[in-house]
């Protein structure tokens, strides 16, 4: 087994070597932007690191690896294009830098050309691979579509919100450990074992993404702190804080929620505030080490050896106490 900076630095060198540079340039600047960005590279990492838990060399699973970081991204251009988002990862995002239009058909090509990388395995591998990918990337639309459809409601609740995440991120994460387990060969008790381990990490994952979109350090976390609290999105910091706050705290906070000013740091001021002084802050806290620590209950099923479960932990782990 190798450490995750290296599974980090062989992907990176891997990304390096597959860039897309030819015509037409405005096509494909904008993809190689995106995927040079840079960011955590945790679902290729989790592809790599899934294939040799399994006892496969990571190389095999470098396609698929690719495959799944240029769909994440792809999915990101068009989620900034929905969300009018200026900053990925502390960058101009792809629409601002170029356009909507350029946004749009770069997104598209990336997604064709994640699919084209599963034509380099045979068999049952590609089948199941695709397969698994078109399944996938169905409920991350699907999850997205929720998203929309939550701003327009007053009533969501925190299942319905955890379902969301699932859809939107989890089982992305979920696919990338299962697709190291496919090409591993794994049996089937196992890639159903390292999905479900993927999926629940996936959520502990988006709801420590929520957290530090209200909390964390613009310096470090890439993205505008508050961003969430300007599009009025219902974020499980939002619906905590509805189910310990007093009346008058909810209708403050539903009031905000209808404010759009063109100063925002003022709302975002005192809806963190909300955030905080109903405990809303430490009990989204508390939701994140639970997933996570539900996650490593179902270590106990794998058949791998305990150092392998060791490597795991440790993972899930450092994103719970990640700060970007």
């Amino acid at each position: 087994m190798h450490t995750i900076p290296d599974y980090q630095s062989f992907f990176l060198n891997y990304l390096a070597e597959k860039n897309i540079n030819k015509e037409p340039r405005n096509l494909y600047e904008p993809i190689s932007y995106i995927l040079n960005l840079g960011g955590k590279r945790l679902r290729p990492i989790l592809v790599l690191m899934t294939s040799e838990i399994f006892g496969t060399p990571y190389e095999k699973a470098m396609d698929a690896a690719l495959a799944i970081e240029i769909f994440h991204n792809f999915s990101l251009v068009h989620d900034d294009i929905m969300d009018d988002a200026p900053l990925r990862r502390g960058e101009k995002t792809v629409h601002e830098k170029w356009d909507i239009n350029t946004g749009i058909l770069s997104g598209d090509a990336m997604l064709i050309h994640a699919y084209q990388l599963f034509e380099n395995y045979e068999g049952d591998i590609f089948k199941e691979l695709a397969q698994l990918f078109t399944k996938t990337a169905l409920e991350v639309c699907e999850g997205q579509q929720y998203d929309i459809d939550f701003e327009l409601r007053d009533d969501v609740t925190i299942t319905e919100y955890i379902k969301m995440i699932e859809f939107k991120t989890a089982v992305l994460v979920g696919a990338a450990m299962k697709m190291g387990a496919v090409v591993a060969g794994a049996s089937e008790d196992c890639k159903s074992s390292i999905y479900n381990f993927g999926r629940l990490l996936g959520i502990a994952f988006q709801l420590q993404d929520d957290y530090l979109d209200a909390f964390g350090d613009p310096k470090t976390f890439g993205k505008q702190v508050g961003g969430d609290i300007i599009e009025n999105k219902k974020t499980i910091l939002y619906l905590k804080t509805l189910e310990f706050a007093s009346v008058d705290e909810k209708k403050q906070l539903k009031s905000l929620y209808t404010l759009t000013p063109d100063d925002p740091s003022e709302k975002i001021t005192a809806i963190k505030s909300l955030f905080d002084s109903t405990g809303a802050k430490n009990q989204t806290r508390l939701e994140i080490e639970r997933y996570t620590n539900m996650a490593f209950d179902v270590l106990e099923e794998l058949s791998i050896s305990e150092d392998k479960k060791d490597v795991l932990r440790l993972f899930g782990e450092n994103l719970m106490s990640r700060s970007v």
